[in-house]
């Protein structure tokens, strides 16, 4: 049609740089064409010196909306300087209105220099996930396409009570109001973009649902009209629908997490138009836990604007007539529990907000590191990176705390530190002990300079920003419970977990990883405690329970000690504290954050402010100094504690079942499985498997590995190897022969019940073997445990340490020395 461009383009002569770009931009999708329609780089270019960057539209196809015709748009995705002949064949077609049926190339890659003779070049590599700068504005959360989301930008500020805010104490009399639902009651809010059971995540966006955001709130019908205007959908907010039933009383339903249809425990809405001599009731109807912390004196949370705006007052702890019952409505599935509370607003007219525990969003978490990579100071020390994009594309956030290191063998020797908090969204709580641990790290304090030069502290903030953001309780998006998939090989499904994983699995190729934990809250026990794993390795028998006991006693009035738990069950295998622990972290834990308060100490029968959650960051660095103190005398003191607080344990037990024991011999042989209880307050123990939709995917990558694994062929032995193993093998044949033998001998001698807490005890007279056959003993305590003689039962005495003066049992003093005093 054109004969003169065809005779140019065809006579250009093919340059390597064009095929390159070619399958470059075919890769990634920016060019559809046939390859000879790609104009050849080697024909002179020239741009405007007000654009000397590129000519080329951007590859997400929104900016093509500026450009307000079709013709235009050919103008300036077509270079501008080709030969005459060709410039004067498209300026034609422009005067005549055609469209030239070229392919639009579609790229932000190019660029071109002001000087004609010079060919394009690629633009330089950015990074594939930027870090927080100053020169741009934070990323704002991405919201599934489902979801509504008003444009008010919600903060509160942080404030801590003078006074202490003590439990409710319950009269006996409180109201148990009769459930009506809306069949006699008002809706007054109900929101209608959630997704279905059945659902799932499909894609995101800022600001969520497309188009204009409805007006869910009732319309008042005049300034005597009393009715509140309830909203939650905002950054973290949790309120599905709201019923009218009385003047001054509602019913509330809470959200299930998304692409779920249980975990309602997280609540967090504002009310408006609020009435200030009037007691207010809000009943909450569709809770799924038998068991609350508000059944023993836990209060719901009040935020008045008026209040922070006129006198600097934040979050508080309000209610009276608070009561935990079961619902009296039976939809024949599963059994729901109501929270219901009366209040009083401050104010007429006022904006309040009512929340389960203080929140703590994924724009606080963004202005806080801002804070940090603005810190001339802090930013050399802590270097801000992204571990992953979420599911719907939201950034999670890695922090690298250290000093900077004179040598590389300085470097090298460093510990690594692991921190994470946030993998259950609902969980705030452990943003505000995180919170304070990076205030305490990142200052100058002598002891926080201290800990940068001796360790690595790996940092996770918020492993769930998707949940945050939504305001989930337990889930991703995924809508699994990522604290169960820490094993999982779906990389794309459940990404912050996998890249945590494997950035862990990588760390500890460098370096030892002292220490693993993650920042929990607790729904159901008061006070601040820890869940680790049992140490099975003899060498270092009991060493798990030293840094939690240390830890009670940096912080008394907080920490429990009697309630942390270091039992491994089958159904938390895919917890991180486990699958970490099986990595090789010895000291792996999951820091448990109360809902409520404390009931030690100077706090007790007090709720927990934010002040007491961020202190606890400070003891977890304080407590790694006495950790890892040259001076073993308090990790020693620690261990002839935990022996005796065992012995004690074991004692008890005994009791229990009628029978009185002195203990005595080896320790760790002692399998403290038998003597611990099982872990509870999770509401989804029990992992709930992979959603349909991923079930066959994740058979398929299993599918994959197995023939994989199969089509690897064995590489060929030489002689010397093959000689080596026969040797072993004859070996192992030899040794397998003696156990049978000795087996056979001391079988005879074995029939002494024992009970089933000790397994190869070195000094009991009933073992000739002495450990040497462990294989033997199992055998024989199984079948002990099918005798029950209690004539047979024997008695072992044990004897504690004790002070090479006095003769006295050990005592463990407080741990908490001055600054001065503690040797480095």
């Amino acid at each position: 049609m054109f004969p003169a461009l065809e005779t140019h383009l065809k006579q250009t002569i093919p340059d390597p740089y064009e095929d390159f770009m070619y399958r470059h931009l075919q890769y990634y999708g920016y060019f559809k064409a046939q390859r000879g329609s790609l104009p050849n780089s080697a024909t002179h270019q020239h741009v405007r010196k007000n654009n000397p960057q590129c000519l080329l539209n951007g590859s997400l196809g929104e900016k093509d909306d500026l450009i307000p015709d079709t013709l235009q748009k050919e103008k300036l995705l077509w270079p501008i300087s080709l030969s005459s002949a060709v410039h004067r064949q498209i300026e034609a077609i422009n005067r005549d209105s055609h469209m030239l049926s070229l392919p639009h190339l579609r790229s932000r890659q190019l660029l071109y220099d002001e000087l004609d003779e010079v060919n394009p070049r690629l633009r330089e590599p950015q990074e594939l996930f930027s870090i927080l700068s100053t020169k741009r504005p934070l990323q704002a959360p991405r919201w599934p396409i489902e979801c509504e989301v008003i444009k008010e930008n919600i903060h509160h500020i942080e404030w801590a009570p003078p006074q202490p805010e003590y439990f409710y104490q319950p009269k006996g009399n409180e109201k148990v109001p009769e459930i009506v639902g809306e069949k006699k009651g008002t809706v007054v809010y109900q929101l209608d973009s959630v997704p279905i059971e059945g659902s799932y995540f499909t894609s995101s966006r800022v600001g969520g649902k497309r188009g204009i955001v409805k007006e869910l709130a009732v319309t008042l019908q005049g300034p005597e009209d009393n009715t509140l205007l309830f909203e939650s959908r905002f950054e973290s907010g949790n309120l599905q629908k709201a019923v009218r039933v009385d003047t001054y009383e509602y019913e509330l339903t809470l959200r299930t997490d998304l692409y779920t249809n249980k975990h309602t425990q997280w609540f967090y809405f504002r009310v408006q138009n609020t009435r200030k001599d009037a007691t207010y009731r809000f009943t909450i109807v569709n809770l799924l836990k038998p068991k609350s912390l508000y059944t023993v004196g836990m209060k719901p949370l009040l935020y008045s604007q008026l209040d922070a705006n006129t006198r600097n007052i934040g979050w508080r702890r309000e209610g009276n007539e608070i009561k935990y019952y079961k619902n009296n409505t039976d939809d024949g599935q599963q059994p729901f529990y109501c929270l219901t509370w009366t209040i009083q607003f401050p104010y007429d007219q006022d904006t309040c907000f009512f929340a389960h525990f203080y929140p703590y969003t994924y724009t606080d978490l963004q202005c806080y590191l801002l804070s940090v990579a603005n810190n001339p100071i802090q930013s050399q020390f802590c270097k801000l990176q992204t571990l992953c994009r979420s599911l719907a594309g939201n950034t999670v956030y890695l922090l690298t705390i250290t000093n900077p290191s004179q040598t590389p063998q300085e470097a090298a020797a460093k510990k690594a530190v692991v921190l994470s908090a946030r993998v259950h969204p609902g969980e705030s709580n452990g943003s505000w002990v995180m919170k304070g641990f990076l205030d305490f790290i990142l200052s100058n304090s002598p002891d926080a300079q201290l800990l940068r030069d001796i360790f690595v502290f790996k940092v996770l903030p918020m492993l769930n920003p998707d949940g945050v953001i939504v305001g989930n309780y337990r889930c991703s998006l995924a809508g699994r419970d990522l604290n169960r998939h820490y094993k999982t090989i779906l990389k794309e499904s459940f990404p912050c977990i996998w890249y945590t994983r494997n950035m862990i699995k990588r760390l500890l190729e460098e370096r030892e990883v002292l220490l693993y934990c993650d920042f929990h809250g607790h729904s159901r026990k008061n006070n601040i405690f820890l869940y680790g794993c049992n140490n099975n390795n003899r060498k270092y028998w009991l060493h798990e329970r030293v840094f939690p006991l240390m830890l009670c006693k940096n912080a008394p009035d907080k920490f429990s000690f009697h309630s942390c738990n270091f039992k491994v069950q089958k159904c938390k295998e895919g917890t991180g504290r486990v699958v970490m622990w099986r990595m090789g972290i010895l000291n792996s834990y999951t820091m448990e954050s109360t809902f409520g308060g404390s009931t030690l100490g100077n706090k007790r029968d007090t709720h927990f402010t934010i002040e007491d959650l961020k202190s606890l960051g400070y003891h977890v660095c304080d407590t790694l100094l006495d950790f890892c103190d040259p001076d073993q005398m308090k990790f020693t003191q620690c261990l002839a504690e935990l022996k005796e607080l065992l012995r004690q344990e074991i004692h008890k037990k005994f009791h229990e079942l009628g029978q009185d024991v002195d203990l005595e011999g080896s320790w760790s042989d002692i399998s403290l499985s038998d003597i611990e209880s099982s872990t509870s307050g999770s509401d989804s123990s029990l992992s709930d498997g992979l959603p349909v939709h991923l079930a066959n995917i994740a058979d398929e990558l299993t599918q994959k590995k197995k023939m994989f694994k199969k089509k690897k062929k064995k590489s060929l032995q030489t002689r010397k190897q093959r000689n080596e193993q026969y040797q072993k093998k004859n070996l192992m044949q030899k040794l397998k022969l003696t156990e049978d033998t000795s087996e056979k001998a001391g079988f005879a001698s074995t029939l002494q019940k024992q009970p089933t807490f000790f397994k190869n005890s070195e000094n009991s007279s009933f073992l000739p073997m002495k450990n040497e056959n462990p294989r033997l003993n199992e055998v024989v305590f199984l079948f002990l445990t099918l005798c029950h003689t209690d004539s047979l039962t024997s008695r072992i005495s044990t004897s504690l340490p004790q002070c090479d003066k006095c003769n006295s049992h050990l005592r463990y003093p407080n741990l908490t020395v001055p600054l001065g005093a503690r040797k480095h």
